[in-house]
């Protein structure tokens, strides 16, 4: 038995590290299914999943996706069977990562991290480990390793949601179940691209008996938006304007719930002096939608019952996300649509472990959607977890981007990634080349060593998937899903959970932990940490249940918040929020005459591909190179043919790819897939200054036709 391992078994008892990985690698039973949730995206669908057959089927009763499953939840398992799983240490020597014991891959991260000033360390984590993994990664790194510094991925998707329902509600509580996909008699998808996206809940829509309404804005004819009942189209980052349009038309027809303005919200009345400039006639100028397509959609969402607002990435990665959240906040609470069945202001989430992230991470905010600048709630949280006060931060420290740049002004030097791959997903990413050449000690812990920044890490430490562990994930609609291990991870590779309390030992912070030793007793934590809270879980049993549940069940399988019209303000009311529209950060020009979007390319591919590009089949269901939309009238003047190689350039640098010539975009728009490693190299480093979110989707380009011999 190694020296470290020995140390385990002696501070911890019984639940020692070889229990615990003898407990993985025990077979299930012959004919049993497994029953989890997806770890691909937030719609959570439930899967059945039998080990011995290594099949997988949707799971019939769960209430999310009621036995439906897109490709990536077919083929969930095939990752797991890679073969460029990560499954030793690696720690680089002489130019090359090596394999080493876990001993020395431990005692390396500690040294080497320990070798810097607790001020200069960071760490940057994930929406893809379950709940219990990351809020034993914060208190490990902020409570017991002094580590300030921290965020997640999350920040990339979900930062600008958090940051508008905080504002307006007084806590990230996205309103909404799925049903009111089924209920409403107007949808309006606002930048997002439901079909492709989140599958499932295009499907959810497809049930409703209602015959709604689905109204599409995104400056792209995407697969929802040539599915929709009406499609507008507005010019790039213009959504701020056409919303204040819309709220501005509302009002001056009458087209408002005023009783529940009155009783419910406060600010109106700022908001409609604010909205005020923004008349028809002008936003059309603005946005290039026409004055009878804004009319015809604020005469049907004035005389809709059941209106429901929804966004994802197209609103959330804006120079100016927030506000514009916080618009189609104000047209739901201004028109009454919240709190009914059908209704909602409701920002579909990214990862399948966003929510998670956002409540008890202990990143952004302390446990609980707590605050680490508020005494009160850093004693709360102390005492809940037998910890000193004094070890809590007394503020959450930098963001993701803010992050980065420290390492480029040297208030960054050692820097720990966990479940995630900025050197692939980050914007402007040739920039991040000097970032990890300024780093003393990188460390890269993911299921594989293959990604682009595992491949430049100092130390890879190989960590267990979905499907190797147990845990939850809480979902877009709020609620708690149960994923479970239903095979052993290969070779040495450890659950999350295993490496942060193999670290915790090492470094002296087990004591502090004790009571964290498995997935349950951490949920069991965290139910304490939830309770008295906005999303207090404390009488959760079983699975899929939606917070907040403050009792044991039975409870209602779908609820949605805010029916009796309170809110978590401190005068319980609703909040409208309203700011002068601000200019794009990087508008065309002569030189770069295009803007470019980027997004989501097909439901078959998921982010960087890490785990996408290792199923067969869902490769063969999607692109095998970058390519880029264009126009055919752009086409025909540039004489650009379909399939010809391009070269897409901006400010930060150029991309070669396949033009795919066709009218789903505007002419002088491009669009880029961002599975592919390149398409990063293009985007604006422009970010919302509410929520630090990057603007991924709006960067100014040129496009140019490769000559002959450059082919």
């Amino acid at each position: 038995m190694s020296r470290l391992s020995r140390i385990f078994r002696a501070r911890t008892g019984p639940y020692t590290e070889e229990l615990e990985r003898a407990r993985a690698r025990a077979p299930a039973a012959p004919g049993s299914i497994v029953k989890s949730v997806c770890g691909f995206c937030s719609t959570g669908c439930g899967l059945e999943i039998d080990p011995h057959r290594k099949t997988i089927a949707p799971a019939r009763d769960y209430p999310v996706n009621l036995g439906m499953a897109c490709p990536k939840g077919w083929e969930a398992l095939a990752p797991l069977g890679a073969r460029d799983r990560a499954t030793r240490p690696l720690l680089r020597k002489r130019g090359s990562l090596v394999p080493v014991s876990w001993d020395e891959a431990i005692e390396t991260f500690v040294n080497r991290m320990r070798a810097v000033p607790a001020e200069a360390r960071a760490f940057l984590s994930t929406g893809q480990i379950t709940t219990e993994e990351m809020a034993y990664l914060g208190a490990l790194a902020k409570f017991g390793m002094g580590m300030l510094h921290g965020d997640g991925n999350t920040r990339q998707c979900m930062a600008t949601a958090v940051t508008a329902y905080k504002e307006c509600f007084g806590f990230d509580a996205p309103p909404y179940t799925y049903a009111d996909l089924e209920q409403s008699d107007v949808i309006v998808l606002w930048g997002s691209n439901l079909c492709v996206a989140h599958p499932i809940l295009w499907q959810r829509i497809c049930r409703n008996p209602h015959r709604p309404a689905i109204v599409v804005v995104d400056p792209r004819a995407t697969e929802t938006a040539m599915a929709a009942t009406r499609h507008l189209a507005p010019k790039p980052k213009t959504d701020l304007v056409l919303a204040y349009a819309i709220a501005r038309e509302l009002i001056a027809r009458g087209g408002i719930d005023r009783a529940y303005v009155d009783a419910h919200t406060s600010g109106f009345e700022t908001f409609a002096k604010g909205v005020e400039p923004w008349t028809l006639a002008r936003a059309a100028t603005v946005t290039g939608v026409s004055e009878d397509d804004l009319r015809a959609l604020v005469t049907l969402i004035a005389a809709g019952r059941r209106v429901s607002f929804w966004w994802t990435m197209g609103v959330n990665q804006s120079h100016e996300g927030v506000r514009t959240a916080q618009a189609l906040i104000a047209l739901a609470l201004m028109t009454g649509n919240l709190g009914r069945p059908g209704t909602g202001a409701n920002s579909i989430t990214g990862q399948c472990n966003a929510m998670g992230s956002r409540l008890f991470s202990n990143t952004s905010s302390l446990y609980g959607g707590r605050d680490f600048a508020n005494a009160a709630h850093r004693d709360e949280v102390a005492q809940i977890l037998g910890v000193d006060p004094a070890r809590i931060p007394t503020h959450a420290g930098r963001s993701y981007d803010r992050i980065l740049d420290g390492v480029l002004t040297g208030d960054v030097r050692a820097l720990w990634v966990i479940g995630t791959n900025p050197a692939h997903s980050w914007i402007n990413q040739r920039a991040l080349d000097d970032v990890y050449q300024r780093l003393d000690f990188l460390v890269v812990q993911d299921m594989y060593a293959s990604t682009e920044t595992a491949r430049k890490a100092d130390l890879v430490l190989p960590a267990a998937g979905w499907g190797e562990k147990d845990g939850t994930l809480i979902n877009s609609e709020r609620r708690i899903g149960r994923i479970r291990r239903a095979c052993a991870p290969p070779g040495e590779a450890r659950t999350d959970l295993a490496i942060f309390q193999a670290i915790a030992e090492a470094w002296g912070a087990g004591p502090m932990l004790r009571r964290w030793r498995t997935p349950d007793d951490v949920f069991a934590i965290l139910k304490r940490l939830s309770k008295g809270r906005p999303c207090d879980f404390s009488g959760v049993e079983g699975d899929g249940v939606q917070w907040p549940c403050p009792t044991a069940p039975p409870i209602d399988r779908e609820r949605r918040l805010f029916e009796d019209g309170v809110f978590f303000t401190p005068d319980g009311r609703a909040r409208f929020v309203v700011d002068a529209p601000s200019p794009h950060p990087e508008p065309p020009t002569s030189r770069y005459p295009f803007v470019l979007n980027s997004g989501r390319g097909g439901v078959a591919q998921w982010h960087t591909q890490t785990r996408t590009s290792k199923s067969h089949v869902l490769r063969s269901l999607s692109p095998r190179a970058i390519y880029v939309e264009l126009n055919p009238l752009d086409a025909r003047r540039l004489q650009i043919a379909p399939g010809e190689r391009v070269k897409i350039a901006s400010r930060r640098g150029d991309v070669i790819a396949r033009a795919f010539v066709t009218t789903r975009v505007q002419p002088g728009h491009l669009f880029v897939p961002m599975h592919f490693a390149d398409a990063n190299v293009l985007t604006v480093a422009a970010f919302d200054p509410h929520s630090r979110q990057p603007a991924y989707k709006a960067s100014a380009v040129n496009l140019v036709r490769l000559d002959k011999f450059e082919r």
